[in-house]
């Protein structure tokens, strides 16, 4: 199905007409006002994420698909990883990364936001740690693509193809062991008990597919929102202190994620609906993003905002556990790219186009002309 760019007047009718609305075609809920998408997401008793199966799925063996008990013994297995001081020491690799992606077109004064920069910096940070060479990488993508809906192969399965792959790569680790995050996920152990052989699939998969399609349109998405801002550029450039709060203000206005979905787990009552247990809940984190009574001025893009509470990285215990990375990422590409690139212009004349990705909300291509630092 063809996504839309233009959301924004649809989440604000919905908010207005039927916050909370029911499909009855395929007995599911929607629900768009900030403090109802917030219940769904932390309201796990209710809630529920387990709706996926995990009976030959992988990723519904993952924290993202678990509830309480079993998702906090596995969530504790990667906290350590991606601790404020755990992404921090990657601040230099990153920046090399960065400016090894830069140095690819500097001389051009133009490149593709997305296909040269923001593709392959997120997927060569989380391939890194993960241990993948880099001959294996373009099929990283390929899958994580496909797996979003960002791109359709017939007659592919990704999830099957990745799960083959990192079967192969846990075999080898097995017989020599690395100092890479898959290496410290088999030994690592809940309760005496190392990780099954699905859950460990579940955790490569999940890393690898939220490690990168998430941060490739925060990137994305800031150099649209700033170009049409170039007050912003002018005074990020001038003072880079700023950009932290401008990424926060891009999360919210133009969320990478534009949705969640949960199962009800008991019935219970909803912006004064009834919803029985066993339907299907989706969860409008674009919308909640929106919300004028949580945002002033909701629909203006202030990169300045402050407190700026948005749900992009979702809420309560399934908040996205490498938000850290993302922030690090976007924040250390903006730091480099101004000090480097000036006079940053979009190229209007070629129209965007949404990603066919249903879950994130972003754009295929973005052609950028600019002058290099001398």
């Amino acid at each position: 199905m063809a996504q839309t760019l233009d959301l924004f007047p649809w989440y604000s009718t919905m908010r207005q007409t039927e916050p909370v609305a029911y499909n009855s075609q395929f007995d599911r809920w929607s629900v768009y006002g900030y403090n109802d998408v917030q219940r769904v997401l932390s309201e796990h008793a209710t809630f529920s994420s387990e709706f996926m199966g995990t009976n030959g799925n992988p990723i519904g063996a993952s924290i993202i698909s678990t509830d309480p008990p079993r998702h906090r013994k596995l969530r504790s297995l990667v906290t350590q990883a991606f601790t404020p001081r755990a992404i921090a020491q990657l601040t230099p690799r990153i920046t090399a990364i960065v400016n090894e992606l830069l140095d690819n077109v500097a001389a051009k004064g133009e490149m593709d936001v997305i296909d040269d920069f923001s593709n392959p910096l997120p997927v060569t940070v989380i391939a890194e740690m993960l241990g993948i060479p880099h001959k294996d990488r373009a099929n990283f993508k390929h899958w994580s693509d496909e797996l979003i809906g960002a791109t359709h192969t017939p007659g592919s399965n990704s999830q099957a193809e990745m799960a083959a792959y990192f079967l192969q790569v846990i075999a080898e680790r097995r017989e020599h062991p690395q100092d890479d995050l898959i290496t410290n996920l088999m030994n690592a152990q809940i309760e005496g008990e190392h990780l099954s052989m699905q859950e460990l699939l579940g955790f490569c998969i999940l890393l690898l597919v939220a490690g990168n399609e998430t941060t490739t349109h925060l990137i994305g998405n800031a150099v649209w929102s700033f170009d049409e801002h170039p007050e912003a550029i002018e005074q990020m450039s001038a003072n880079p202190a700023l950009i932290p709060d401008a990424l926060e203000e891009v999360l919210r206005y133009r969320s990478p994620v534009k949705l969640m979905h949960r199962v009800v787990a008991q019935d219970t009552t909803l912006g004064g609906k009834e919803l029985r247990e066993g339907q299907m809940v989706t969860a409008w984190i674009g919308s909640a993003n929106h919300d004028e009574t949580q945002f002033p001025d909701a629909e203006t893009f202030d990169f300045r905002r402050t407190p700026n509470r948005h749900l992009a990285f979702g809420y309560g215990i399934h908040f996205c556990i490498g938000a850290p990375l993302a922030r690090l990422e976007a924040r250390i590409a903006f730091e480099v790219m101004l000090q480097r690139l000036h006079d940053i212009q979009r190229v209007r004349e070629i129209p965007l186009e949404a990603t066919d990705s249903y879950i994130l909300y972003g754009v295929k291509h973005m052609p950028i002309t600019f002058k290099a630092a001398q």
